[in-house]
């Protein structure tokens, strides 16, 4: 099994594989199989050595992935909070940030609807 940046990648087309990684989407994998000479339908199993390497490489390079992307969009996040600007506040209410409506809808990020009391 293939093991890149600390992730095990399945047995699945290289480009598909990569995806797997926090940080790196279809197109990310499709331009780091293309930078690294490598084939994107080639099964991550069957890759060698050298081509491993050579993605590696390219993804130390040019991306930023798994504990670095997390502590980045983390800290953006704690520093709207602490700013106290409109999208901090609601970060700090669990209410949606990107000006969705709230009065229904919403339940992902507001949780369970809770019952008033008394209304009928």
């Amino acid at each position: 099994m293939a093991r890149i940046a600390g992730v095990n990648l399945p047995n699945k087309p290289i480009e598909i594989a990569l995806t797997y990684i926090y940080g790196i989407g279809r197109t990310g994998g499709r331009q780091i199989c293309a930078r690294a000479s490598v084939e994107g339908t080639m099964r991550a199993n069957d890759l060698a050595d050298d081509e491993l390497a050579r993605i590696r490489d390219v993804i130390d390079r040019e991306f930023k992935i798994e504990g670095d992307l997390r502590r980045d969009t983390a800290m953006n996040i704690k520093r709207l909070m602490d700013l106290g600007c409109y999208r901090g506040l609601r970060h700090r209410r669990n209410l949606p940030v990107r000006g969705q409506r709230t009065h229904t809808n919403a339940r992902t990020r507001k949780g369970r609807a809770r019952p008033i009391a008394g209304k009928k």
